[in-house]
């Protein structure tokens, strides 16, 4: 940062040994009621916030870990933001933010925002705004319990993907129509790929099954067409994405 020499050397440790007395002392005037008021309170959001996702997320399965994970983060996020706050922006805020790595795939686009929620709630623990973050926490809290318990944005149950594979030199155009307008109240054909190198196509239908139908003769019935190849049924819950008609 200086040039070398013997003022730049002197300027030099002067500025380090400001830099750390100002450290040391901004780290001394944390008062112990504050560090446990904004650490404490992160630590209850974390593990308020963990029974929020606990009770969402209860009837499709969630990881121990990944709770845990809920509980910590907050507290962890409440204690950097208090530091920096105290080391004269030695950090910025973005920096703090960047100390988190996903080095997993999420299994859900909404752990991601649960990622955040207790980013947010740890945040303003760490700046003092606890008051804030309680008010946060109750608001999102409630609206994401009361979406799940009404199922919000979830498809119909009649609503399924069909998978259908065929060989390469079956023409497809119309084989299929007979057994899906019998058994379908709607039906449509979404896309059609390759797949084992090219040796089979694979027909991705969207399909309104009919109440209370036989699902294992439908897709008996769709086996005798394909030549007793791969069939999937499935939820569209399940499937990458929800089609609308």
């Amino acid at each position: 940062m200086f040039e070398h020499g013997f003022f730049g050397n002197v300027l030099s440790k002067f500025y380090e040994d400001s830099v750390v007395n100002n450290s040391a002392n901004a780290l001394g005037s944390i008062k112990a009621g504050e560090f446990f008021l904004c650490v404490g309170a992160a630590l209850v959001m974390g593990f308020l916030i963990s029974m929020i996702y606990i009770v969402t997320h209860r009837k499709e399965g969630y990881s121990q870990s990944y709770v845990f994970t809920m509980i910590m983060l907050p507290t962890i996020i409440a204690l950097i933001l208090l530091l920096i706050n105290t080391t004269a922006g030695a950090l910025s805020l973005a920096g703090a933010f960047t100390l988190v790595r996903f080095r997993s795939v999420a299994g859900d686009p909404k752990d991601i925002a649960y990622i955040f929620f207790a980013m947010a709630a740890g945040t303003a623990c760490g700046i003092g705004y606890v008051g804030f973050a309680i008010v946060f926490f109750i608001i999102l809290g409630a609206v994401l319990f009361v979406l799940s318990e009404i199922d919000f944005g979830g498809c119909k149950k009649r609503h399924m993907t069909l998978k259908i594979a065929i060989p390469e030199n079956l023409d497809y155009q119309g084989v299929f129509e007979p057994v899906l307008n019998k058994y379908t109240t709607f039906h449509k054909l979404r896309r059609v790929k390759t797949t084992n190198f090219g040796t089979l196509f694979e027909l991705i239908y969207s399909v309104d099954v009919l109440e209370n139908i036989d699902q294992k003769k439908f897709v008996d019935e769709l086996r005798a067409l394909n030549g007793n190849m791969t069939i999937n049924l499935v939820f569209f819950k399940y499937d990458d994405k929800i089609y609308e008609n």
